[in-house]
């Protein structure tokens, strides 16, 4: 049976239970929270999931992926004590310019949205709560330099919030990642933890979904790239095509020397001229072509034995190269650019290729040097985001 509410949402019964659609993650959380005793010791504590959510839009304010009724939200609340507000807050920050960054979104803006002047009927808890709160986001905000504008009567019910609006390929702001300060429903659902001073005291809730709504990410990133995604991102990395047929058995001896370093690498095999392959191939957005024919046949073992001896850990060597870094491990992984990345690469290989054509002292040195330049930018790139980070999140 359904029946429907005052509140105008569906309740859904069946055999004496009711059930309604979900439209935010926050009261799930705060029940997982209050299912145990607390202690001063354990804060911060972070819940996280990719949730679904449902969200009743008007049918004349639905757009595509950008704006639909049930979504997917990378949300996470960050239970802490007062104390811990600020660096929580600066941490997820981080988390959010790192993501955008790894996608080369450049073109956003900061927005701390509070309360309307006037109209505050809207909003729940005290007037103190909410000064704190705005209070917080503003100070973390001059601490980061971050430039933000400030648009009233754009807050959460709940609480000011913190959102990053990215432009579309025709200007149109979304908003995507975002961070919210909440002193009040803690207060509302009775949270509580024990203090160094053994007395019961009421913690602070940091709502964030760097991502925002998957939907929505997914649709701006699209447009924005026109779909050339990033190398890390991308489902196929390296197209190889073969001359003619009878480099076909070649080709797929490429194919797999590749993804047995974990690049994602095809093989156009069809009975095309080669120009017509790379032209379809470039309509594809695939960011790699690797041509074969008679030569690369002849001379590959010679060629992939020097690649091996070059790349003594695939693995760190690719992610040096890509620009970005992957959903299980961006937090660790480095950032660096194409070109310079292109260029040590260039310098590594014609080095490692002159010391096995010329053993001699200058090849010596040359090693030497290489390998200390190798080890610097390994260290380098792998420390750009605090380990701490990286553990917590």
């Amino acid at each position: 049976t359904r029946v429907r509410s005052s509140a105008a949402s569906d309740v859904y019964k069946r055999q004496g239970e009711e059930y309604f659609l979900k439209p935010m993650n926050c009261p799930h959380h705060c029940e997982i929270y209050k299912n145990f005793p607390r202690s001063y010791k354990d804060l911060p504590l972070r819940i996280a999931e990719f949730g679904t959510v449902c969200r009743y839009e008007q049918s004349g304010e639905l757009h595509g992926l950008t704006r639909v009724r049930s979504f997917t939200q990378d949300d996470a609340h960050i239970f802490c004590r007062p104390d811990q507000v600020k660096d929580e807050f600066l941490r997820v920050m981080d988390i959010i310019s790192i993501v955008f960054r790894s996608m080369n979104f450049q073109n956003f803006e900061a927005q701390i949205s509070l309360r309307d002047k006037v109209n505050r009927e809207k909003y729940i808890g005290s007037d103190d709560n909410w000064e704190k709160a705005e209070q917080a986001i503003i100070e973390a905000c001059e601490e980061k330099g971050l430039p933000a504008k400030i648009e009233y009567g754009e807050a959460a019910f709940y609480g000011p919030k913190l959102d990053f609006m990215v432009k579309d390929a025709i200007g149109r702001r979304w908003q995507l990642g975002t961070i919210q300060v909440d002193y009040n429903l803690p207060e509302r659902f009775e949270l509580e933890y024990m203090g160094s001073d053994n007395q019961k005291h009421r913690p602070v809730m940091i709502h964030r979904a760097p991502f925002g709504s998957m939907e929505r990410f997914v649709a701006v990133l699209i447009e924005h790239t026109a779909g050339k995604f990033p190398l890390w991102l991308t489902p196929e990395q390296v197209v190889i095509l073969p001359i003619s047929e009878k480099f076909n058995d070649y080709a797929e001896q490429v194919k797999m020397y590749l993804k047995t370093h974990e690049i994602r690498a095809i093989v156009d095999d069809r009975n095309e001229k080669i120009g017509r392959k790379i032209r379809d191939n470039e309509m594809k957005r695939i960011p790699y072509m690797l041509i074969v024919g008679e030569k690369e046949a002849e001379n590959g073992d010679k060629k992939a034995a020097l690649l091996l001896k070059i790349v003594e850990n695939p693995s760190r060597f690719l992610s040096t190269i890509q620009v970005g870094v992957t959903f299980s491990g961006f937090l660790n992984s480095a950032v660096a650019s194409s070109s310079f990345a292109d260029m040590i690469t260039n310098a590594l290989a014609s080095s490692w290729q002159f010391a096995a054509e010329h053993r001699s002292l200058i090849s010596t040195i040359s090693i030497v040097v290489i390998t200390i330049l190798l080890s610097f930018l390994t260290l380098v790139f792998g420390e750009l985001v605090p380990k701490r980070y990286a553990m917590k999140y």
